[in-house]
Protein backbone atom coordinates (compact mmCIF):
# COMPACT_ATOMS: atom_id res chain seq x y z
CA UNK A 1 0.00 0.00 0.00
CA UNK A 2 2.77 2.45 0.94
CA UNK A 3 4.56 1.78 -2.35
CA UNK A 4 1.36 2.53 -4.32
CA UNK A 5 0.92 5.80 -2.40
CA UNK A 6 4.51 6.83 -3.17
CA UNK A 7 4.26 5.98 -6.87
CA UNK A 8 0.99 7.87 -7.30
CA UNK A 9 2.36 10.90 -5.45
CA UNK A 10 5.47 11.06 -7.67
CA UNK A 11 3.36 10.83 -10.83
CA UNK A 12 1.01 13.59 -9.70
CA UNK A 13 3.86 15.95 -8.78
CA UNK A 14 5.54 15.31 -12.14
CA UNK A 15 2.26 16.12 -13.90
CA UNK A 16 1.91 19.35 -11.94
CA UNK A 17 5.37 20.51 -13.01
CA UNK A 18 4.74 19.81 -16.69
CA UNK A 19 1.33 21.39 -17.28
CA UNK A 20 0.06 24.94 -16.93
CA UNK A 21 -2.56 25.72 -14.30
CA UNK A 22 -5.35 28.26 -14.54
CA UNK A 23 -6.89 30.04 -11.60
CA UNK A 24 -9.81 32.19 -10.62
CA UNK A 25 -9.36 34.58 -7.65
CA UNK A 26 -6.84 36.75 -9.46
CA UNK A 27 -4.47 33.99 -10.55
CA UNK A 28 -5.14 31.81 -7.50
CA UNK A 29 -7.35 28.74 -7.27
CA UNK A 30 -10.51 29.22 -5.21
CA UNK A 31 -9.50 26.14 -3.21
CA UNK A 32 -7.62 22.85 -3.35
CA UNK A 33 -9.27 19.43 -3.47
CA UNK A 34 -12.83 18.43 -4.43
CA UNK A 35 -14.30 18.95 -0.94
CA UNK A 36 -13.20 22.54 -0.40
CA UNK A 37 -13.77 23.51 -4.03
CA UNK A 38 -17.31 22.07 -4.00
CA UNK A 39 -18.01 24.30 -0.99
CA UNK A 40 -16.86 27.50 -2.70
CA UNK A 41 -13.26 27.23 -1.51
CA UNK A 42 -13.99 27.56 2.23
CA UNK A 43 -11.76 25.87 4.78
CA UNK A 44 -9.98 28.22 7.18
CA UNK A 45 -12.34 27.37 10.08
CA UNK A 46 -13.31 23.72 9.43
CA UNK A 47 -11.54 22.03 6.49
CA UNK A 48 -12.94 18.57 5.85
CA UNK A 49 -9.82 16.82 4.57
CA UNK A 50 -6.07 16.92 5.12
CA UNK A 51 -5.21 18.63 1.86
CA UNK A 52 -7.50 21.61 2.43
CA UNK A 53 -6.30 21.87 6.05
CA UNK A 54 -2.69 22.32 4.95
CA UNK A 55 -3.79 24.70 2.17
CA UNK A 56 -6.22 26.79 4.24
CA UNK A 57 -5.14 26.62 7.88
CA UNK A 58 -2.54 24.17 9.28
CA UNK A 59 -3.94 24.62 12.80
CA UNK A 60 -7.08 22.80 11.67
CA UNK A 61 -5.19 19.50 11.34
CA UNK A 62 -5.83 18.98 15.07
CA UNK A 63 -9.63 19.30 14.90
CA UNK A 64 -10.85 17.93 11.56
CA UNK A 65 -12.79 14.72 10.81
CA UNK A 66 -9.49 13.11 9.74
CA UNK A 67 -8.25 13.48 13.34
CA UNK A 68 -7.16 11.40 15.32
CA UNK A 69 -6.47 9.03 12.38
CA UNK A 70 -3.92 9.51 9.61
CA UNK A 71 -5.21 10.60 6.21
CA UNK A 72 -3.90 10.79 2.64
CA UNK A 73 -5.71 12.62 -0.18
CA UNK A 74 -5.11 12.33 -3.92
CA UNK A 75 -7.02 14.86 -6.00
CA UNK A 76 -7.15 16.41 -9.43
CA UNK A 77 -9.00 19.17 -11.23
CA UNK A 78 -9.79 19.26 -14.94
CA UNK A 79 -9.86 22.99 -15.62
CA UNK A 80 -11.55 24.23 -18.80
CA UNK A 81 -11.35 27.99 -19.40
CA UNK A 82 -12.96 29.77 -22.34
CA UNK A 83 -11.06 32.92 -23.30
CA UNK A 84 -11.48 35.32 -26.19
CA UNK A 85 -10.23 38.79 -27.04
CA UNK A 86 -10.64 41.46 -29.68
CA UNK A 87 -8.95 44.59 -30.97
CA UNK A 88 -10.98 47.13 -32.94
CA UNK A 89 -9.21 49.95 -34.79
CA UNK A 90 -9.72 51.85 -38.08
CA UNK A 91 -8.31 48.85 -40.00
CA UNK A 92 -11.10 46.58 -38.73
CA UNK A 93 -12.07 44.26 -35.90
CA UNK A 94 -9.65 41.47 -35.02
CA UNK A 95 -11.12 38.78 -32.79
CA UNK A 96 -9.88 35.36 -31.67
CA UNK A 97 -10.52 32.58 -29.18
CA UNK A 98 -7.59 31.39 -27.12
CA UNK A 99 -6.82 27.78 -27.94
CA UNK A 100 -9.11 25.55 -25.89
CA UNK A 101 -7.43 23.11 -23.57
CA UNK A 102 -8.22 20.98 -20.59
CA UNK A 103 -5.68 21.70 -17.87
CA UNK A 104 -5.15 18.93 -15.28
CA UNK A 105 -4.19 20.30 -11.85
CA UNK A 106 -3.10 17.57 -9.40
CA UNK A 107 -2.91 17.79 -5.62
CA UNK A 108 -1.84 15.49 -2.80
CA UNK A 109 -2.14 15.91 0.97
CA UNK A 110 -1.21 14.09 4.15
CA UNK A 111 -1.94 14.54 7.86
CA UNK A 112 -0.51 12.21 10.54
CA UNK A 113 -0.05 12.30 14.34
CA UNK A 114 3.53 12.58 15.61
CA UNK A 115 2.95 11.97 19.35
CA UNK A 116 1.16 9.32 21.41
CA UNK A 117 -1.79 11.67 21.74
CA UNK A 118 -2.91 11.73 18.06
CA UNK A 119 -4.62 15.12 18.42
CA UNK A 120 -1.83 16.96 20.27
CA UNK A 121 0.84 17.35 17.57
CA UNK A 122 0.29 16.58 13.91
CA UNK A 123 2.43 16.76 10.79
CA UNK A 124 1.02 17.56 7.37
CA UNK A 125 2.40 17.70 3.86
CA UNK A 126 0.77 18.88 0.66
CA UNK A 127 1.79 19.50 -2.93
CA UNK A 128 -0.53 21.23 -5.34
CA UNK A 129 -0.82 23.57 -8.29
CA UNK A 130 -2.05 26.73 -6.61
CA UNK A 131 -1.69 29.58 -9.11
CA UNK A 132 -1.53 30.11 -12.83
CA UNK A 133 -2.81 31.96 -15.82
CA UNK A 134 -2.27 32.12 -19.55
CA UNK A 135 -3.59 32.58 -23.07
CA UNK A 136 -2.59 31.17 -26.43
CA UNK A 137 -3.53 33.29 -29.43
CA UNK A 138 -0.67 32.02 -31.58
CA UNK A 139 -1.71 31.54 -35.19
CA UNK A 140 -4.91 33.59 -34.78
CA UNK A 141 -5.99 36.98 -36.08
CA UNK A 142 -4.39 38.58 -33.02
CA UNK A 143 -0.98 37.04 -33.71
CA UNK A 144 0.41 39.51 -36.26
CA UNK A 145 4.01 40.63 -35.76
CA UNK A 146 3.93 43.02 -38.75
CA UNK A 147 0.50 44.59 -38.55
CA UNK A 148 -0.48 46.34 -41.82
CA UNK A 149 3.17 46.27 -42.91
CA UNK A 150 4.11 48.69 -40.14
CA UNK A 151 6.80 46.56 -38.54
CA UNK A 152 4.84 46.65 -35.27
CA UNK A 153 2.89 43.74 -33.73
CA UNK A 154 -0.88 44.03 -33.40
CA UNK A 155 -0.75 43.27 -29.66
CA UNK A 156 1.59 42.30 -26.84
CA UNK A 157 0.58 39.26 -24.80
CA UNK A 158 -0.55 36.92 -27.56
CA UNK A 159 0.94 34.06 -25.54
CA UNK A 160 1.45 33.72 -21.80
CA UNK A 161 1.79 30.83 -19.37
CA UNK A 162 2.28 31.18 -15.62
CA UNK A 163 2.23 28.16 -13.35
CA UNK A 164 3.06 27.86 -9.66
CA UNK A 165 3.47 24.56 -7.82
CA UNK A 166 3.60 24.65 -4.04
CA UNK A 167 5.08 22.16 -1.55
CA UNK A 168 4.00 22.76 2.04
CA UNK A 169 5.19 20.82 5.10
CA UNK A 170 3.03 21.81 8.07
CA UNK A 171 2.72 21.32 11.82
CA UNK A 172 -0.31 21.63 14.08
CA UNK A 173 -0.46 21.87 17.89
CA UNK A 174 -3.69 21.49 19.85
CA UNK A 175 -3.17 23.60 22.97
CA UNK A 176 -6.42 22.47 24.58
CA UNK A 177 -9.97 21.53 23.58
CA UNK A 178 -10.67 25.07 22.36
CA UNK A 179 -7.43 26.28 20.77
CA UNK A 180 -4.98 25.04 18.15
CA UNK A 181 -2.15 26.74 16.27
CA UNK A 182 -0.26 25.68 13.18
CA UNK A 183 2.49 26.65 10.78
CA UNK A 184 3.18 25.66 7.18
CA UNK A 185 6.36 26.39 5.25
CA UNK A 186 5.80 27.13 1.56
CA UNK A 187 8.29 26.09 -1.11
CA UNK A 188 7.21 27.38 -4.52
CA UNK A 189 8.34 26.34 -7.97
CA UNK A 190 7.14 28.77 -10.64
CA UNK A 191 7.58 29.06 -14.39
CA UNK A 192 6.68 31.96 -16.67
CA UNK A 193 6.67 31.92 -20.47
CA UNK A 194 5.81 35.02 -22.50
CA UNK A 195 6.83 33.43 -25.82
CA UNK A 196 10.54 33.80 -25.11
CA UNK A 197 10.95 30.40 -23.49
CA UNK A 198 10.07 29.19 -20.02
CA UNK A 199 11.83 30.93 -17.13
CA UNK A 200 11.72 28.99 -13.82
CA UNK A 201 12.35 30.16 -10.29
CA UNK A 202 11.82 29.35 -6.62
CA UNK A 203 10.29 31.17 -3.67
CA UNK A 204 9.79 30.53 0.03
CA UNK A 205 7.19 31.68 2.49
CA UNK A 206 5.27 30.79 5.62
CA UNK A 207 1.66 30.37 6.76
CA UNK A 208 0.69 30.58 10.44
CA UNK A 209 -2.86 29.78 11.49
CA UNK A 210 -5.09 29.51 14.54
CA UNK A 211 -8.38 27.72 15.33
CA UNK A 212 -10.71 28.62 18.21
CA UNK A 213 -13.79 26.74 19.39
CA UNK A 214 -15.53 29.25 21.72
CA UNK A 215 -18.68 27.12 22.10
CA UNK A 216 -19.89 23.74 20.97
CA UNK A 217 -20.54 23.45 17.20
CA UNK A 218 -18.81 26.78 16.40
CA UNK A 219 -15.31 27.05 14.94
CA UNK A 220 -13.43 30.26 14.11
CA UNK A 221 -10.25 30.32 12.04
CA UNK A 222 -7.58 32.81 11.04
CA UNK A 223 -4.70 32.29 8.62
CA UNK A 224 -1.98 34.43 7.03
CA UNK A 225 0.28 33.72 4.04
CA UNK A 226 3.43 35.75 3.47
CA UNK A 227 4.38 37.30 0.12
CA UNK A 228 6.52 34.98 -2.04
CA UNK A 229 8.68 36.41 -4.82
CA UNK A 230 10.14 34.71 -7.92
CA UNK A 231 12.62 36.29 -10.36
CA UNK A 232 12.01 35.27 -13.98
CA UNK A 233 15.05 36.03 -16.16
CA UNK A 234 14.92 37.22 -19.79
CA UNK A 235 11.21 36.49 -20.00
CA UNK A 236 9.93 39.47 -22.02
CA UNK A 237 9.88 39.08 -25.83
CA UNK A 238 12.90 40.41 -27.75
CA UNK A 239 10.68 43.10 -29.32
CA UNK A 240 10.47 44.66 -25.85
CA UNK A 241 14.10 44.14 -24.86
CA UNK A 242 14.00 40.60 -23.47
CA UNK A 243 14.14 41.83 -19.88
CA UNK A 244 13.51 40.18 -16.53
CA UNK A 245 10.28 40.19 -14.50
CA UNK A 246 9.80 39.56 -10.80
CA UNK A 247 6.39 38.18 -9.86
CA UNK A 248 5.39 38.09 -6.22
CA UNK A 249 2.48 36.05 -4.90
CA UNK A 250 0.78 38.56 -2.61
CA UNK A 251 0.48 38.39 1.13
CA UNK A 252 -3.01 37.33 2.11
CA UNK A 253 -5.10 37.00 5.25
CA UNK A 254 -8.24 34.90 5.71
CA UNK A 255 -10.80 34.77 8.49
CA UNK A 256 -13.60 32.23 8.65
CA UNK A 257 -16.39 30.74 10.73
CA UNK A 258 -18.10 27.35 10.64
CA UNK A 259 -21.16 26.03 12.46
CA UNK A 260 -22.72 22.57 12.55
CA UNK A 261 -26.49 22.05 12.72
CA UNK A 262 -28.89 19.09 12.90
CA UNK A 263 -26.80 16.94 15.24
CA UNK A 264 -23.68 17.49 13.18
CA UNK A 265 -25.14 16.47 9.80
CA UNK A 266 -25.15 20.00 8.35
CA UNK A 267 -22.00 22.12 8.18
CA UNK A 268 -22.15 25.76 7.04
CA UNK A 269 -18.91 27.66 6.58
CA UNK A 270 -17.99 31.16 5.39
CA UNK A 271 -14.62 32.83 4.73
CA UNK A 272 -13.39 36.32 3.87
CA UNK A 273 -9.96 36.69 2.28
CA UNK A 274 -7.83 39.76 1.52
CA UNK A 275 -5.14 39.58 -1.19
CA UNK A 276 -2.61 42.42 -1.33
CA UNK A 277 -2.05 42.53 -5.12
CA UNK A 278 -1.32 46.28 -5.09
CA UNK A 279 1.92 45.72 -3.15
CA UNK A 280 3.03 42.55 -4.96
CA UNK A 281 5.93 42.94 -7.39
CA UNK A 282 4.90 42.41 -10.99
CA UNK A 283 1.18 42.62 -10.29
CA UNK A 284 1.53 46.16 -8.95
CA UNK A 285 3.55 47.04 -12.08
CA UNK A 286 0.54 46.02 -14.16
CA UNK A 287 -1.80 47.93 -11.84
CA UNK A 288 -3.64 45.17 -10.01
CA UNK A 289 -5.65 46.35 -7.02
CA UNK A 290 -6.22 44.60 -3.71
CA UNK A 291 -8.92 41.95 -3.83
CA UNK A 292 -11.52 40.78 -1.34
CA UNK A 293 -12.84 37.25 -1.76
CA UNK A 294 -16.02 36.11 0.00
CA UNK A 295 -17.10 32.48 -0.05
CA UNK A 296 -19.75 30.39 1.60
CA UNK A 297 -20.35 26.67 1.48
CA UNK A 298 -22.36 23.89 3.02
CA UNK A 299 -22.08 20.13 3.46
CA UNK A 300 -25.08 17.94 4.29
CA UNK A 301 -24.76 14.32 5.37
CA UNK A 302 -27.85 12.84 3.72
CA UNK A 303 -27.26 9.35 5.09
CA UNK A 304 -24.37 7.84 7.00
CA UNK A 305 -22.13 7.51 3.93
CA UNK A 306 -23.42 10.18 1.50
CA UNK A 307 -22.45 13.88 1.55
CA UNK A 308 -23.84 16.67 -0.64
CA UNK A 309 -22.04 20.01 -1.02
CA UNK A 310 -22.82 23.47 -2.39
CA UNK A 311 -20.87 26.71 -2.48
CA UNK A 312 -20.45 30.20 -3.85
CA UNK A 313 -17.29 32.28 -4.26
CA UNK A 314 -17.03 35.94 -5.20
CA UNK A 315 -13.75 37.73 -5.81
CA UNK A 316 -13.71 41.23 -7.26
CA UNK A 317 -11.74 41.68 -10.49
CA UNK A 318 -8.24 42.84 -9.41
CA UNK A 319 -7.26 44.28 -12.82
CA UNK A 320 -7.75 48.05 -12.85
CA UNK A 321 -9.62 49.44 -15.85
CA UNK A 322 -7.83 52.20 -17.77
CA UNK A 323 -9.33 54.39 -20.48
CA UNK A 324 -8.05 57.32 -22.49
CA UNK A 325 -4.43 56.19 -22.65
CA UNK A 326 -2.42 57.70 -25.48
CA UNK A 327 1.05 57.71 -27.00
CA UNK A 328 3.03 57.61 -23.75
CA UNK A 329 5.03 54.74 -22.26
CA UNK A 330 5.20 52.68 -19.06
CA UNK A 331 8.32 51.27 -17.43
CA UNK A 332 7.92 47.77 -15.97
CA UNK A 333 10.98 46.80 -13.94
CA UNK A 334 13.35 48.27 -16.52
CA UNK A 335 11.37 47.27 -19.62
CA UNK A 336 9.61 50.11 -21.45
CA UNK A 337 6.22 49.49 -23.06
CA UNK A 338 4.27 51.96 -25.18
CA UNK A 339 0.92 52.55 -23.47
CA UNK A 340 -0.97 50.55 -26.09
CA UNK A 341 1.18 47.42 -25.72
CA UNK A 342 1.18 47.74 -21.95
CA UNK A 343 -2.63 47.70 -21.99
CA UNK A 344 -2.94 44.78 -24.42
CA UNK A 345 -0.52 42.80 -22.27
CA UNK A 346 -2.57 43.55 -19.11
CA UNK A 347 -6.01 42.94 -20.59
CA UNK A 348 -5.42 40.33 -23.31
CA UNK A 349 -2.28 38.56 -22.03
CA UNK A 350 -3.34 38.20 -18.36
CA UNK A 351 -7.16 38.29 -18.20
CA UNK A 352 -7.66 37.36 -14.53
CA UNK A 353 -11.12 38.89 -14.58
CA UNK A 354 -13.78 36.35 -13.56
CA UNK A 355 -15.60 37.19 -10.34
CA UNK A 356 -18.40 34.71 -9.54
CA UNK A 357 -18.03 30.97 -8.97
CA UNK A 358 -20.87 28.49 -8.40
CA UNK A 359 -19.85 25.11 -7.00
CA UNK A 360 -21.35 21.74 -6.07
CA UNK A 361 -20.17 18.28 -5.18
CA UNK A 362 -20.82 14.87 -3.70
CA UNK A 363 -18.88 12.48 -1.50
CA UNK A 364 -19.40 8.83 -0.65
CA UNK A 365 -17.73 6.99 2.25
CA UNK A 366 -17.40 3.46 0.87
CA UNK A 367 -15.65 2.13 3.97
CA UNK A 368 -14.21 3.54 7.19
CA UNK A 369 -10.89 3.98 5.38
CA UNK A 370 -11.89 5.00 1.83
CA UNK A 371 -13.93 7.92 0.44
CA UNK A 372 -14.57 9.21 -3.07
CA UNK A 373 -15.35 12.90 -3.74
CA UNK A 374 -16.49 14.70 -6.89
CA UNK A 375 -16.91 18.43 -7.46
CA UNK A 376 -17.96 20.93 -10.11
CA UNK A 377 -17.28 24.66 -10.54
CA UNK A 378 -18.76 27.14 -13.00
CA UNK A 379 -17.53 30.73 -13.34
CA UNK A 380 -19.79 32.72 -15.70
CA UNK A 381 -18.27 34.97 -18.32
CA UNK A 382 -16.89 38.34 -17.33
CA UNK A 383 -15.74 40.90 -19.90
CA UNK A 384 -13.32 43.81 -19.60
CA UNK A 385 -13.13 46.60 -22.21
CA UNK A 386 -10.75 49.55 -22.58
CA UNK A 387 -10.45 52.39 -25.07
CA UNK A 388 -7.44 54.50 -25.97
CA UNK A 389 -4.99 55.32 -28.75
CA UNK A 390 -2.71 52.82 -30.50
CA UNK A 391 0.94 53.36 -31.49
CA UNK A 392 -0.18 54.97 -34.77
CA UNK A 393 -2.34 57.55 -33.02
CA UNK A 394 -5.60 55.85 -34.01
CA UNK A 395 -8.52 55.19 -31.65
CA UNK A 396 -8.64 51.57 -30.51
CA UNK A 397 -10.82 49.36 -28.33
CA UNK A 398 -9.44 46.22 -26.67
CA UNK A 399 -11.55 43.58 -24.95
CA UNK A 400 -11.14 40.26 -23.15
CA UNK A 401 -13.72 37.76 -21.91
CA UNK A 402 -13.22 34.76 -19.65
CA UNK A 403 -15.45 31.98 -18.32
CA UNK A 404 -14.43 28.75 -16.60
CA UNK A 405 -15.57 25.22 -15.83
CA UNK A 406 -13.80 22.90 -13.42
CA UNK A 407 -14.42 19.23 -12.63
CA UNK A 408 -12.82 17.82 -9.48
CA UNK A 409 -12.04 14.26 -8.42
CA UNK A 410 -10.44 12.93 -5.26
CA UNK A 411 -9.90 9.82 -3.18
CA UNK A 412 -9.17 9.71 0.54
CA UNK A 413 -7.49 6.94 2.53
CA UNK A 414 -7.49 6.83 6.33
CA UNK A 415 -5.34 4.50 8.36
Amino acid sequence: MRRRFTTLAVLMVALALSLPAWATNGDNLIGVGPVSRAMGGVGVAAPQDAISAVFSNPAAMCFGPYCPASEVNFAGTAFMPKVNASVTNPAGAFQADSKDNVYPIPAIGLSVPITEDPTKFRFGLAAYGVSGLGVDYRGTALDNSNFAGSGFPLIAGEYSSLQIMKFAPAFGWQINQKWAVGLAVHIDYATLDLRSGSSPGYAFGFQPGVIWHPVENLSLGLSYISAQSVDHEKVFPAAFGGGDLTLESPQQATIGAAYTFLNGTLLVEADAKWLNWSSAKGYSDFDWKDQWVFNIGGQYQVIEKLFLRLGYNYGSNPVEEHNGWGAGSVNVQGTTFPDYYYETFRIIGFPAIVEQHFTAGIGYQFTETFRLDLGFMYAPENTMTEQGTDVFGNPVTIESSLSEIGVDFGVTFRF
